[in-house]
């Protein structure tokens, strides 16, 4: 059968692996962005604002970096559009963290 479509067998041990580790850039950003939260909560909003900012600055650099195989949910759509959206979202949270002077929450 020429027209034989191959496919490889989803029990094999380094399938599994491949597929968790294709999705740890997507968890590092989001473990930075729920650090950001968390000192967010503890009523430190400018540093919890720099730390997601950072976190889509690290999601620019990530997605504009690995393959599109390696990428796991990082990709969401082209990857200049990704890379754009992150980085311009990124630096407008850090802008706003940065330039916000005086006020209740110092």
């Amino acid at each position: 059968m020429s027209g034989a479509v191959t496919t490889q067998d989803p029990r094999k041990p380094g399938r599994h692996r491949d597929s968790v580790l294709v999705h740890l850039p997507f968890a590092a950003v989001l473990a930075l962005v729920a650090f950001g939260m968390l000192r967010i909560a503890m009523y430190h909003w400018r540093e919890g604002a720099v730390l997601i900012g950072g976190a889509l600055l690290v999601a620019a650099v990530l997605r504009a970096a690995l393959s599109h195989e390696r990428t796991g949910l990082l990709a969401i759509r082209t990857r200049t559009v990704d890379v754009l959206s992150y980085a311009g979202l990124g630096l407008l949270i850090l802008f706003t963290a940065l330039t916000i002077t005086g006020g209740p929450l110092r």
